[in-house]
């Protein structure tokens, strides 16, 4: 049995433009119907969202079957969530508030076994198909892809060490989180804010990295890839969910009064 192919790293590393969407709602059902809405990549949140190990599972299992590729944002950068969420087939991790080189070089270890790094070695699991793929431990580094998550001023101060580590695919902007670091709470749309985001893809092009963004207005998604962006989520499950909801509401409640 082959090792999967993570079509989504060939995508960064080709500069193919590739659409995401965030999902939230922690569940198998709701990742299995957006997984054949044609999105390129669905986020898998563990930061911000309910979910545990069991619930990822489920839907990795679900999405293996659609067309998006699964990218699994951990809650931190520990060793032991790597190790979990890689263990269950992840092969792409998003990991948050990275802020130095040295933490990148963390992902980086964390992401791949002795001597490139220290992830810890189990011989079955669902990531090597129970035993079944040939050489699992000595070629899964090369499909797994790993995204940090610049969300701060200091990390954007160091955002072209950080790009350039090793190993490392992607840097994400979230944009939020800067915003608030910048003195611009919820204010994404600041001056300040957007030149910084601009810094930053700059810097990520000039060191060859892909970078990535949350964008859930159609009309900056659309800025943001015309600017240069490789991949850029352009909504979430529970944005969907909540404003279709209240629309079809509203639009019956007008009538009846």
């Amino acid at each position: 049995m082959k090792l999967p192919r993570n079509d989504f790293k060939r995508a960064l590393v080709s500069g193919r433009k590739q659409i995401g969407l965030w999902t939230q709602l922690a569940s198998n059902i709701s990742a299995e119907v957006l997984a054949y809405s044609g999105f390129d990549w669905l986020v898998v949140d563990t930061e911000h969202a309910p979910n545990d190990t069991r619930s990822v599972l489920l839907q990795l299992q679900v999405l293996a079957v659609g067309k998006a590729m699964p990218v699994v944002r951990i809650a931190w950068n520990d060793m032991i969530l790597f190790k979990q969420y890689l263990d269950i087939g992840a092969q792409t991790l998003l990991v948050p508030f990275v802020e130095t080189a040295e933490e990148a070089r963390q992902v980086v270890s964390y992401s791949h076994y002795p001597p490139e790094g220290v992830r810890g070695v189990a011989l079955s699991h669902r990531a090597n198909r129970y035993g079944r793929i040939d050489n699992y431990h000595h070629h899964a580094g090369e499909e797994i892809c790993l995204l940090v998550q610049i969300e701060s001023e200091r990390a954007l101060d160091n955002l072209a060490e950080i790009a350039a580590v090793e190993g490392i695919d992607g840097v994400f902007i979230g944009p939020s989180d800067l915003a608030a670091s910048m003195g611009h709470l919820t204010d994404t749309a600041h001056a300040d804010v957007q030149a910084a985001i601009e810094r930053a893809l700059e810097v990520s092009t000039r060191v060859g990295k892909a970078a990535g963004i949350l964008a859930p207005i159609e009309a900056e998604a659309r800025r943001f890839l015309d600017m240069g962006f490789t991949f850029v989520a352009v909504g979430s499950d529970i944005s969907l969910l909540a404003r279709s909801s209240e629309a079809l509401a509203g639009a019956f409640k007008e009538k009846t009064g």
